[in-house]
């Protein structure tokens, strides 16, 4: 018989809010979204991330429900977990959860039950900025909406969207930065990454998820209960209908040789190869899957979203354009199913990064999969003669 070793990551499960906006008559963490709460399926995605030492934050009177919701998720990792009771604030709560935390914990993660569906890879993508050196992380997505400043029912202003993102959870930080934020902290702050900011520690983001949305109200609840509707086992003819909903779309773009700075074709740069010419930086892939990923959702092309009359988007890169077409995309009840794209030029040669390019594409995509093929064209064509770069890619999306 050996024994596990003590795990160096807690995470805070704050499971203590009324949910009044909601009106479910209890809880909300207690709310049924199937038939399971929103507590256990937050549970569900936090035991399918890196092995942690993991505290639900319950509200007075219902810790016996939080400790049975706690066993069915926790299995046999039922000795990793326990239920501290909560304080009258979001802020009082996390600090009964932080005096739960084992001596050898390292990072914490603080992560709202109400965002019941996020996946285990946004809690994967905290830890991994966490271990590269971040003192805090949040996970965010971009705003997509025309945001506007005003003042009673009359606009004062628009508001620049490209520098605002909207905080998700899990958040997390290193241990001693968030107990020592927390015993400095003189007031009430919405979030941990505010109330760490606050005390002078910088905070960095990563890729959120749409699916990471905070059910709040009664249709954020029934947007729960229709996503996971979706992916529950469902008879033949409803998965026929599903299969019927998915949408594909084509894209192509061109380059010529010719433009100033690095290559960079296809995600990453590829130094000492000639650039191309564009109103960006002439990042032909990434072009095309936006050409495609837009055809599938209907949304216009390239041109509608990113003409030459975009200033921010001068020299951008294949990640800027990627990241917004999936945030347009989830704006309008989608997400990336996947996509493939085929590079036709004479060079750079593909194959030796064709993996690393396979990646960039992926991560900008929030994970979605996406392959890389390359053609010569057999020296046909103004690409088989070295003038350019041409790309022609295929997409799927489906209904979120």
């Amino acid at each position: 018989m050996s024994i596990a070793p003590v795990p160096r990551i807690a995470i805070i499960v704050v499971a203590a809010g009324s949910g009044t906006r909601l009106s479910a008559g209890a809880p909300k963490a207690f709310v049924g979204i199937d038939r399971h709460t929103m507590l256990r399926h937050a549970l569900a995605g936090v035991f399918a991330a890196t092995r942690a030492q993991v505290i639900v934050v319950a509200p007075a009177g219902r810790e016996g429900d939080a400790l049975t919701e706690v066993r069915e998720a926790a299995g046999d990792r039922i000795d990793e977990a326990s239920v501290v009771v909560g304080g009258s604030t979001r802020q009082e709560s996390v600090a009964a959860g932080l005096r739960g935390v084992w001596p050898d914990v390292e990072i914490v993660l603080v992560h709202d039950a109400a965002r019941a569906l996020t996946p285990a890879v946004v809690f994967d993508r905290v830890l991994g900025a966490l271990d590269a050196g971040a003192s805090g992380v949040v996970p965010v997505l971009p705003v997509v909406d025309t945001i506007k400043r005003v003042d009673g029912d009359v606009v004062v202003e628009g508001v620049d969207r490209s520098e605002l993102a909207a905080a998700q959870t899990p958040q997390g930080f290193r241990r001693d930065v968030l107990e020592t934020a927390y015993r400095v902290a003189d007031q009430d702050f919405t979030d941990d990454a505010a109330l760490v900011a606050a005390a002078g520690h910088p905070v960095v983001t990563v890729a959120g998820d749409p699916a990471a949305f905070k059910i709040t109200t009664p249709a954020d609840l029934e947007r729960a209960r229709a996503l996971l509707g979706d992916d529950a086992v469902v008879p033949p003819a409803r998965s026929r209908s599903r299969r019927a909903s998915a949408r594909v779309g084509v894209g192509t773009d061109v380059h010529a040789f010719g433009g100033e700075g690095e290559l960079w074709p296809a995600g990453p740069p590829w130094p000492g190869e000639p650039a191309l010419a564009g109103h960006s930086a002439g990042a032909a892939v990434a072009h095309a899957i936006v050409d495609a990923l837009l055809a599938a959702a209907g949304l216009g092309d390239i041109g509608t979203h990113f003409g030459t009359d975009r200033p921010e988007y001068v020299g951008a890169h294949a990640a800027a354009f990627l990241e917004r077409t999936r945030a347009l995309l989830n704006a309008a009840g989608f997400d990336v199913g996947n996509v493939s794209v085929q590079i036709q030029s004479a060079r750079p040669k593909l194959a030796p990064r064709r993996a690393e390019a396979e990646a960039a594409l992926s991560a900008a995509l929030g994970g979605a999969p996406v392959a890389v093929s390359a053609t010569t064209t057999d020296g046909l064509g103004f690409t088989g003669r070295g003038e350019g770069v041409a790309a022609t890619a295929v997409a799927l999306v489906y209904p979120i």
